[in-house]
């Protein structure tokens, strides 16, 4: 078997590039999913699109299955499944109704809630100063939806959930990391994915044509361009120098929205999406210069 070479995380500029990739690609999601509109129904569109995935992932899926899983990790790669199910069908839903802008700002709040559910469920302290930064998080999410000074849409409730099960997904994820490879977790996911949905997509189920199909196809080929793109960028820099640089997703998002779908720019989006990835940025920052220490401080020493 080929051995991995040692991680280098001493080339920040090639990480920039790769995350600067990273968001083109998931942008590119976005909007292809924003030109297929409400023509299919969502958990269709999401059924559809894991597919493509399966078929991509098809060579290294049957080896994978004829080694067998590890005890225990079905289960793990089943709960996920439901997890990351009801996510896609969300987003997918929120992605046809509400600007592209609006729902990558929202979409920033996952981490943050991947923060707070890993001291739920792992036990993983939360010092003052990460409460504080998810407070600052939460306030930028309320500047994006601005509840009560406009409507706040199903297609807005429906990212917020999205952004929820996306957490639960990728808490799962990080204890199936303990146990099996990062090739085997994503490739289970699109296949436990496209098994939990089939019988909604069956349900909801209208005509599609060759041209949705491949439009379906390309989303596919950019979100798996995307999550390699990002895999590339953590492996060439911490995430202190990574993870600033999402916050351009939401520039290349609002812009394929006001020039492509003739969204208007909302500075209130803009603003909100940069007081969370601000408050996210902290967070990173924080456990890099934590993790530099060598050490595991005391919680009064994170304060």
């Amino acid at each position: 078997m080929k051995a991995f070479a040692p991680t280098d995380l001493g080339r920040p500029v090639e990480a920039v590039l790769w995350m600067l990739a990273t968001g083109l690609c998931f942008v590119g999601v976005t909007g292809v999913v924003r030109h297929l509109g409400t023509g299919i129904p969502a958990a269709q569109s999401a059924f559809l699109r894991f597919g493509w995935g399966v078929l991509f992932l098809l060579p290294t899926l049957l080896p994978m299955v004829r080694a067998g899983f590890p005890a225990g990790s079905l289960k793990l790669f089943g709960v996920r499944g439901l997890f990351h199910t009801a996510a896609v069908v969300c987003w997918f839903y929120a992605m046809a109704r509400i600007p592209v802008a609006e729902v990558t700002a929202i979409g920033y709040l996952n981490p943050v809630l991947l923060t707070v559910g890993a001291a739920m469920i792992f036990g993983e302290k939360l010092a003052l100063r990460r409460v504080l930064a998810v407070c600052v998080a939460l306030i930028g999410a309320l500047i994006v939806l601005r509840p009560g000074l406009r409507e706040v849409t199903g297609g807005h409730l429906a990212q917020l959930a999205a952004a929820t099960f996306f957490a639960g997904s990728y808490l799962i994820a990080k204890r199936l990391s303990q146990i099996v490879s990062a090739g085997t977790i994503v490739a289970m996911m699109s296949l436990s994915v496209t098994v939990l949905l089939a019988p909604f997509a069956w349900w909801v189920w209208v005509p599609v044509d060759w041209v949705q199909l491949l439009w379906l196809a390309l989303v596919a080929a950019f979100a798996t361009g995307g999550h390699y793109c990002m895999t590339r960028a953590f492996g060439a820099a911490p995430l202190a120098v990574t993870q600033p640089v999402t916050f351009l997703q939401l520039v290349w998002a609002t812009l394929l929205g006001a020039l492509v779908f003739g969204e208007g720019v909302d500075p209130m989006v803009l603003l909100g999406g940069a007081v969370i990835i601000g408050a996210i940025s902290y967070i990173t920052w924080r456990e890099a210069v934590l993790k530099r220490a060598g050490v595991t401080p005391a919680e009064a020493e994170t304060i």
